[in-house]
């Protein structure tokens, strides 16, 4: 009997990449290919696929490689659970995209081998993904490296303090509600339509911070996503008790640029859990402020001196004073991950306010089946 190979995904805007990595996953077996609903995939992505389920299921089954496909029946990252239960495939494939903890996990589980493919364009085909077709626009996304929290008034009145943050090229499509800067990005969309236009970066990301915070707004998103989304390269924004700060430092160093995109190293995250809540069980005071501060300063100094070892420990200072503040950002989840790269990285945070996303490593060594990204330059 032919081996059962088990694929999942949303394979909307069906493209080369596509159907190169089915070829590489029927190499091992008979191809079972999972589609998610049109609902699951609005619920994770908060918005609809370009072509309905029913048209992306006729896509795929017109495939050579593929043996059987399927909508899946479930909801979330994991809405294929009782079709692969079913199955019982003996491999699962993804691409570096596509993996994370939580399939890995569920593999070990029943006793399925998790495989994980290179994303690599057949033959002399240029590389494609949804992503790259979706963002030709080159909206970026953001990374807030250290200080996170100090762009609220409620944290920065206690100790000012900066935020540093790296400005993505869109080379991967990052979930929502990960801590990417998402949300405000949708807002840029709106505001802007497909690319950020050309003028004084300040003013645009005052612009952009204004539309998405609009008058009435209970929850304030911080200044530093705007910031982060308009500003290429690095910025320092430095914060004294305003939703805006007193001065913003700019890098585009090549060197700067490419030090930290070969040390960063992203590991996907489940989804948040139900009832999750970071503004709970706060301890947010002029001492924790100071050492989240104190942090972010270490770690724009080493990225100046492009000390790795400096960078890495900054991190995890950084990291170590968010806690502080808000300790629901550590859950048992995130703790567990941490324990299993904690003898490979340097250093560690959590993208964003945590409970989701991703977690940020620094190594001087290549991390298997994580994302690196690619700085946004001007």
């Amino acid at each position: 009997m032919p081996k059962k190979v088990f694929v999942s995904g949303c394979y909307d805007m069906l493209h080369s990449g596509h159907i190169e990595f089915f070829n590489q996953a029927s190499q091992y077996g008979d191809l079972y290919v999972a589609l998610g609903s049109d609902r699951t995939i609005f619920d994770l992505k908060n918005r609809k696929t370009v072509n309905d389920e029913n048209e992306r299921f006729f896509n795929v089954n017109a495939l050579k490689s593929v043996h059987t496909v399927f909508i899946s029946k479930g909801a979330g990252h994991l809405d294929f659970v009782e079709e692969l239960k079913q199955i019982q495939p003996d491999f699962f494939v993804v691409n570096h995209d596509g993996h994370s903890p939580q399939k890995q996990r569920l593999c070990e589980q029943n006793n399925i081998e998790y495989i994980i493919l290179e994303r690599t364009p057949h033959a002399d085909l240029t590389p494609r993904s949804t992503t790259i077709f979706r963002n030709q626009h080159k909206l970026p996304y953001r990374i807030d490296l250290a200080g996170g929290w100090l762009d609220q008034p409620f944290v920065s009145k206690h100790h000012s303090g900066s935020v540093i943050t790296i400005s993505l090229m869109p080379t991967h499509e990052f979930n929502e509600r990960s801590g990417m800067a998402s949300s405000t990005r949708r807002s840029a969309q709106t505001l802007w339509g497909n690319q950020i236009p050309v003028g004084n970066l300040e003013t645009l990301a005052k612009s952009l911070f204004c539309f998405d915070n609009p008058p009435g707004t209970k929850i304030i998103s911080g200044s530093q996503d705007a910031i982060g989304l308009t500003f290429p390269g690095l910025a320092k924004a430095n914060y004294a008790g305003d939703y805006w700060p007193a001065t913003i430092q700019h890098r585009q160093d090549e060197q700067l640029l490419s030090f930290v995109e070969s040390v960063l190293y992203l590991v996907p995250l489940g989804p948040r859990v139900a009832g999750y809540n970071v503004l709970e069980n706060t301890q947010i005071n002029s001492k924790n402020a100071k050492a989240l501060a104190d942090a972010a300063e270490n770690h724009w100094q080493a990225i100046l001196d492009q000390n790795i070892q400096s960078f890495g420990q900054s991190m995890r200072e950084n990291f170590e004073a968010q806690v502080a503040l808000f300790p629901n950002m550590l859950t048992p989840q995130t703790s567990q991950l941490i324990d299993q790269y904690r003898h490979q990285a340097l250093g560690w945070k959590l993208s964003g306010a945590g409970g989701g996303g991703y977690l940020i490593l620094v190594a001087d060594e290549p991390i298997e089946n994580a994302i690196q990204v690619t700085a946004r330059r001007k």
